[in-house]
């Protein structure tokens, strides 16, 4: 994983709006179950993701990803075509969403009424482990793998990532059948998960981990849980993702945290600093964190506290994905250098809260806006870079002139003292020519004196 060692490094969590055209001819009849012409559909995405790497690549992002083109379901769902073992059920009427829960939704209904009428939230389906839990997803993510390199080679950027579900985000409220435990069905999942964070890792790239889930449930839980249960129910999944990802190059590796990107008051979000140290616990090389909008923005100030695991970079969101405003480019700069000067320049890279699109049909903001968004990015990052940067830019520039004042004087003093050296030696020179000269005239003032006599 590529540092900030010169200027602070920009990247975003991942997913991005699709193209019409892909969602159009091919995602949204996946997802209706139709069949789709899959020569095609790889064409298009071969084709779509290049485009969307040079986009990130135009707007100045350097790690850039695949905007999750290849998975025609949610961010999180996209395993049920990579994962064996469970089965779809349709929800029965009258049975509550468990996605409608949520002390947040408790206490603004008549928000989240209107706010579920216009995104259509609502499951018709439930998702049942039924079977021993395998991964089957080998095709679908090399073929992940091969667009994102593929377009990497034709753009100006400095690494590729590609984002995928942990253990405690895969098929969120999920219903086990099959283990006597939810330990076990967890441990599983963690087992099979594995496989897809390792073919990513040895394909050169790397592994963004996005856990929504591990803040969001504290939401869903409590109450009437309490937060011992919460942080109970955390751990154990916390410890099953470093078992999923143990032995895995941790430079390789982001670790991405978010209170879930629906726009809603997020009132009841899980204060970070009560999870702090499980969430630096994860064994990764980055932790990606939401610490733009107005819930979670003074959350900065945690660092103050908060000891940065060694060698281990944070990613601060420093864009929102929730509002079409778009951010100003000093403002930006200034999320940077206030966390970049309590955990070091060299363990920041700027990003955004969360994704523009976790869905296929899921989008925060306009098209448009989102790629306004990343150029308001890459710009702040070269405003906070300046200022980073620029005691030890005018340390070394300081440094040089001394050096320059120094050889120069040098130079003088070498030219003076030739000078000096050359004109005692002419001295000589002159006092031994005339040697000869002046004991002729003695020898000649001698004689005439003695004729005197």
């Amino acid at each position: 994983m590529h540092r900030s060692t010169d200027r602070i490094l920009t990247t975003h969590v991942g997913s991005l709006i699709r193209p019409k055209e892909l969602l159009d001819e091919f995602l949204l009849p996946i997802q209706r179950g139709d069949t789709v012409d899959e020569v095609a559909h790889e064409a298009m995405l071969l084709r779509t993701v290049a485009d969307v790497v040079k986009h990130q690549a135009a707007a100045g992002i350097d790690v850039v990803s695949d905007g999750e083109f290849g998975k025609a379901y949610s961010w999180s769902q996209y395993v049920l075509d990579r994962l064996a073992g469970f089965t779809k059920r349709t929800v029965a009427a009258g049975e509550q969403d468990p996605f409608e829960k949520g002390a947040d939704r408790a206490r603004f209904p008549e928000f989240y009424a209107e706010l579920d009428g216009k995104e259509r939230t609502r499951r018709s389906v439930d998702v049942v482990c039924t079977a021993p839990i395998k991964y089957t997803g080998h095709a679908a993510v090399q073929r992940d793998i091969d667009n994102l390199k593929a377009a990497l080679k034709h753009a100006n950027v400095t690494e590729g990532f590609l984002p995928v579900a942990a253990p405690a985000s895969v098929i969120p409220d999920r219903r086990n059948e099959y283990y006597k435990t939810d330990e076990e069905l967890v441990y599983a999942i963690a087992d099979a998960m594995r496989e897809e964070y390792k073919a990513i890792i040895d394909a050169g790239l790397i592994v963004q981990i996005d856990d929504a889930r591990a803040a969001v449930t504290y939401d869903r839980m409590v109450p009437p849980g309490t937060f011992k249960d919460f942080r109970k129910w955390l751990t154990l999944y916390m410890d099953a993702l470093n078992y999923a990802i143990k032995g895995l190059p941790e430079e390789k590796i982001r670790y991405h945290v978010c209170w879930g990107s629906w726009p809603g008051p997020h009132t009841t979000d899980v204060p970070f600093k009560d999870i702090a140290d499980l969430v630096l616990g994860i064994n990764c090389g980055a932790y990606v964190l939401e610490m733009a909008n107005p819930r979670h923005e003074h959350e900065w100030n945690v660092w103050r506290d908060i000891k940065m695991p060694k060698n281990r970079v944070l990613i601060p969101g420093v864009i929102s994905h929730a509002t079409n405003i778009v951010e100003h480019p000093e403002l930006v700069a200034e999320r940077i250098v206030r966390v970049a000067q309590l955990v070091g320049r060299e363990n920041v890279i700027a990003g955004t809260d969360c994704g523009f699109a976790q869905a296929p049909t899921a989008k925060r903001v306009h098209e448009t806006i989102q790629w306004a968004k990343l150029e308001a990015l890459s710009e702040g990052a070269a405003l906070a870079s300046k200022q980073l940067w620029a005691k030890g830019k005018a340390k070394a520039a300081k440094k040089a002139v001394k050096k320059k004042a120094v050889k120069k004087n040098a130079k003088k003093l070498a030219k003076k003292a030739t000078k000096k050296v050359a004109k005692k030696a002419a001295k000589k020179v002159t006092a031994k020519k005339k040697t000869p000269a002046k004991k002729k005239v003695v020898a000649k003032a001698k004689k005439k004196a003695w004729r005197r006599r």
